[in-house]
């Protein structure tokens, strides 16, 4: 378990680390760029740099946390990668269903891997697992299809990198989306008018809405106010503690 500066989250638990790049959104990945850096500091969990690294004496962790916390579960990579063997999944699953004291928000560009894992019952969505998919773009809005399909009790979208518009999104069963630009040396541009265009699909269909940054090379000087105002909204939803 790690502190994160992740806004919409507490912190970090990643009991797989590593991935590879499979849709837009990974180009410029933050967290192969962090793990390499890690690496290159000398540090044992990340030896393999960003190659895909399974760390099964870290499953158990969340049984030793004394405080109720909100978890990112890999941050650092993909749970839903395809090498990812299912009975390691189940594992996680199952360190997650046993501590109910704390929230997990699980994140994924696998959305049909995950949805197939889940048709098969392999996945026990207790009521403290959250489960979200990447929509970096048009194109992958079908991960969107793959993730309401699944009985995940809370369903959200993480909407950042922003590349593109994202017109006539279907938002049922959908409880959370979070949108962000990217940030680095060479971030692609958002628009102002895909965000408030997402922001206000949000209002109609009910959904809320998370605004984390504009990005850029310099993403705190950017901010994250939309029109002057912060929009920092999260499910409204009995949390388990």
């Amino acid at each position: 378990m790690a502190q994160t500066k992740i806004e919409w989250t507490e912190t970090t638990w990643n009991p797989v680390t590593g991935c590879t790049k499979i849709s837009e959104g990974c180009r410029h990945c933050y967290a192969e760029s962090f793990a390499l850096r890690l690496q290159a500091m000398g540090q044992t969990k990340y030896r393999n740099g960003f190659r895909l690294t399974l760390h099964p004496d870290i499953i158990n962790e969340p049984y030793k946390w004394k405080k109720s916390r909100i978890v990112f579960v890999n941050s650092m990579g993909d749970l839903f990668h395809k090498d990812v063997p299912v009975d390691y999944i189940k594992k996680v699953f199952n360190a997650m269903n046993n501590n109910p004291q704390h929230l997990f928000q699980i994140l994924t560009k696998r959305a049909d891997i995950l949805k197939y894992y889940d048709s098969e019952g392999w996945l026990n969505w207790t009521h403290n697992i959250w489960m979200g998919v990447t929509v970096e773009n048009e194109k992958m809005k079908m991960r969107i299809d793959f993730l309401r399909q699944t009985g995940a009790r809370v369903k959200f979208l993480s909407c950042e990198p922003l590349l593109g518009p994202l017109p006539n999104l279907n938002l049922k069963g959908i409880d959370w989306v979070i949108v962000g630009g990217e940030n680095g040396r060479t971030p692609r541009p958002m628009k102002e008018e895909w965000v408030i265009d997402i922001m206000e699909q949000c209002k109609i269909q009910n959904v809320a809405f998370y605004f984390k940054q504009w990005g850029g090379t310099n993403k705190k000087e950017a901010g994250s106010t939309l029109k002057g105002k912060l929009y920092k909204e999260i499910p409204q939803v009995e949390l388990a503690f």
